[in-house]
């Protein structure tokens, strides 16, 4: 018989009735939420397990470091088996998960890449926190990108799209709008700051490939485990990547309809650091993809410390909640603390309020869908024990895994392909070749002009004796060539006049023919340059 759905949980006295999520709800969202230190963490672990042992691929994010423990198995522990004991687990199965280790730098997994295109000007905009303006300018880089076939892959692709929208500025202003050399400048900045956060790592190629994030191993999903420890220092970046990932899933996958169970299940851990200071039209964006990507069968859990963290209307779309306790150390948070409280569909047995602040370590009030997606009754429930290690694994345990994975060798090695950079480069490159030839061609018509005058200014050597002939001797023979060198004179003239004639001809074909043409594009082209 098929598995139907997987265990969360459940209660001996004063607790309620064992508690399990519906494989086929699983793609409904879930919430997962509670102050520090109250078990947000494991609760990820054990629902990634389940998930797994169900046939469901998982991506996840390992903020601390501690849930690479995963790719090992869990040792029996007295703790455990009491609590075993007392939920009815009659096995907790320790073992290790089928993992695959990713990280953005390539330092504690495999690397992960994305191209600039595939960001795309409004995610991108939302990293680097432009202005309306600034935003309006990178939209003109990747329309001018599409029309100019120059692909954007990575940063210094983009920093080339961008230099060229700055030195044309007056032609692509009077295209697309308004484009200055400030605003341009505001963005290479952004940019910079951006590359010194390891974003450079990030964008490139090979990009990700969303179906290796979906591989079973047998019957098993595999668990993607996202190192993020250097990536939780830049949380504007790990937001934006984590976003990407949804938008690509949603844009990928094709529609499934009601299923069985979810294609893929997705937590995404610190899930606050994607709402704080969020522009409308990125909130709207998140709330469509949670909306819309169900109907793909993937399923969304956003781990959090508060509910208040996460956006009403992306919080109404989630359906399966588990809520560990909350601190109403303050007037705000016991506010919060009340709200959350009427999220759920109240228990007649005890104060939900109440619960959420008294359940401790390891317990917590739990909701899940039930028959036709109505939500269940909230109880108080004892999470059950992994059956992989709680913490993080030993570097060797990764290092074998890392090996044996199979992604090995496939996106370890960046490659850098022909794109806008080069493009652009080979371009500059050829106008100063062209430009180059001008001035060469320029130089040998300079030459030839100036052969040709000395040719003009040319003496004979007879005349030359005649310096050193007497006055009177002197007098007598240029006495005697007036009658006699009138003709010959105008001879040369004609001569010298029909050579200049003829260069000036030469010189006009050369302008009409591909030579001229040349010249014509190597002066217009240093102006366009120049601008």
């Amino acid at each position: 018989m098929a598995q139907t759905g997987i265990f969360i949980g459940g209660g001996g006295e004063g607790y309620g009735d064992p508690q399990e999520l519906l494989l086929r709800y699983g793609n409904r969202h879930g919430l997962i939420a509670g102050a520090t230190g109250t078990g947000k963490t494991i609760t990820m672990q054990i629902m990634a397990e389940a998930f797994s042992r169900a046939g469901v691929p998982v991506f996840l994010t390992d903020i601390k470091g501690d849930v690479s423990g995963m790719a090992a198995a869990g040792e029996p522990r007295e703790a455990f088996a009491a609590r075993a004991a007392t939920i009815g687990l009659s096995d907790i199965d320790y073992a290790a998960m089928p993992v695959t280790f990713w990280d953005l730098f390539g330092e504690m997994g495999h690397p992960v890449r994305a191209t600039v295109a595939e960001m795309g000007p409004l995610l991108l905009s939302r990293i680097m926190e432009l202005t309306e303006a600034q935003e309006g300018a990178v939209n003109i880089a990747f329309r001018i990108s599409d029309e100019q076939g120059w692909p954007i892959l990575d940063i210094a692709d983009l920093r080339a799209i961008l230099q060229f929208l700055a030195e044309n500025r007056k032609e692509i202003s009077a295209q697309y709008g308004n484009v200055t050399t400030s605003t341009i400048g505001a963005i290479q900045r952004r940019l910079l700051v951006l590359e010194n956060q390891g974003a450079a790592s990030f964008f490139g190629e090979p990009a990700l490939d969303i179906r290796d994030l979906m591989q079973l191993d047998g019957a098993q999903g595999r668990v993607n485990i996202l190192h993020a420890a250097k990536l939780m220092t830049t949380p504007r970046l790990y937001a934006t990547f984590m976003l990407w990932l949804l938008s690509e899933l949603f844009e990928e996958l094709p529609e499934v309809g009601d299923a069985d169970k979810p294609k893929l299940v997705f937590f995404f851990d610190e899930a606050h650091l994607l709402f704080n200071r969020a522009p409308r039209a990125l909130v709207e964006k998140v709330e469509q993809v949670a909306r819309l990507i169900r109907s793909k069968g993937v399923g969304v859990y956003f781990v959090t410390q508060n509910p208040d963290d996460v956006p009403e209307t992306i919080l109404s779309q989630l359906g399966n909640r588990v809520q560990h306790a909350l601190r109403a150390f303050t007037a705000r948070d016991q506010q919060a603390l009340r709200r959350a409280a009427q999220t759920y569909r109240s228990n007649p047995r005890f104060e939900t309020e109440v619960a959420i602040r008294e359940v401790g370590v390891g317990e917590a009030v739990t909701s899940f869908l039930e028959h036709k997606g109505v939500p269940g009754v909230v109880e108080r429930t004892l999470i059950r024990p992994p059956s992989s290690v709680m913490g993080p694994c030993e570097d060797a345990v990764r290092r074998q895994v890392m090996a044996n994975s199979p992604m090995a060798g496939k996106y370890d090695r960046a490659v850098d392909r022909d794109s806008a950079h080069e493009m652009l480069a080979r371009r500059a490159q050829e106008a100063a070749q062209e430009a180059e030839g001008f001035e060469d061609r320029t130089a040998q018509e300079d030459e030839a002009t100036e052969r040709y005058s000395r040719a003009r200014r040319y003496q004979p050597p007879g005349r030359m004796a005649e310096r050193v002939e007497t006055g009177s001797s002197r007098a007598r023979r240029l006495g005697s060539r007036k009658t006699t060198t009138q003709t010959p004179t105008r001879s040369r003239s004609s001569r010298s006049d029909s050579v200049l004639e003829t260069f000036g001809k030469s010189m006009a074909r050369s302008l009409g023919t591909g030579a001229g043409r040349a010249l014509s594009r190597g002066v217009l082209g240093t102006l366009f340059r120049g601008r």
